[in-house]
């Protein structure tokens, strides 16, 4: 019997996002991230600020999913509302937490400590604080759900101090081959690769170049030798359809 995948789901928060005005760029670090020790992103929402849909968000989330990873919403603008909504989420009380405190007040010289600034020590009774070398202000962590900042410097740090204690499963690889052919005309071969291997994930991503247009087929699994025959399958192909094909190297 095969490995249960170790999942998690990013949740993206920010009215800034779904209008387009910020482009994410934390989804994609963090795929990668996980990935690399055996956490697969197996979903990914974008939901605004709004405390119902984080509640909904997280809660769903939370028990289908190994890990729940959540952007955005934890700065000191009367907008950043994740943080009481991970404590209404857990059915926890909400207030100043003394160690998160502590580190602000070290950080802040006295003439620029305010309430809007402390408000980013306000957290869900018993949070597991998440350090942040670069503006201080923690994340923190509530059994599984890890909550972080939205801008991306700091949250890429922050994910890159909590991934030692991740607990990931068989680490996904994959083996890209280029096919120089409409994806329509090579479907159905790639339909029986995958019936013959039910095991990997195969993809197809078209693309128009200046040859004109073609697919990069990609072969995922966590047996490498499985992933390789598959790609070899898909190679020696070239000539009974008359199309050229580029092998990718393998890689994760």
């Amino acid at each position: 019997m095969s490995e249960k995948p170790v999942t998690a789901c990013l949740i993206i928060i920010g009215n800034e996002i779904l209008s387009g005005r910020t482009v994410d760029a934390n989804l994609s670090y963090l795929a990668k991230a996980l990935g690399a020790i055996g956490i697969r992103l197996a979903e990914a929402r974008v939901i605004p600020d709004d405390e119902g849909e984080i509640v909904d968000a997280v809660n769903a989330c939370r028990v289908k999913h190994d890990y729940v990873f959540t952007t955005g919403g934890i700065g000191p603008t009367h907008d950043d509302i994740t943080a009481a909504a991970i404590a209404k989420a857990f059915d926890l009380p909400f207030g100043r937490n003394a160690e998160a405190e502590a580190l602000l007040l070290a950080f802040y010289p006295p003439e620029k400590v305010n309430e809007a600034r402390m408000s980013m020590a306000d957290m869900p009774d018993g949070a597991e604080l998440i350090g942040n070398p670069v503006s201080t202000a923690p994340g923190f962590r509530i059994e599984n759900v890890h909550v972080l900042a939205g801008v991306p410097k700091i949250m890429q740090v922050i994910l890159d101090t909590i991934l030692p204690n991740l607990k990931g499963g068989a680490v996904v690889l994959s083996r890209s081959i280029t096919v120089f052919m409409p994806e329509g005309e090579i479907a159905m071969h790639l339909k029986t690769l995958q019936d013959e291997h039910p095991e990997l994930d195969i993809g197809s991503y078209p693309f128009f170049g200046t040859a004109g247009p073609g697919s990069t087929i990609v072969c995922r699994g966590t047996d490498q030798n499985r992933v390789d025959q598959a790609a070899n399958t898909l190679l020696a192909l070239a000539p009974e359809i008359g199309v050229k094909m580029i092998d990718g190297a393998a890689r994760t």
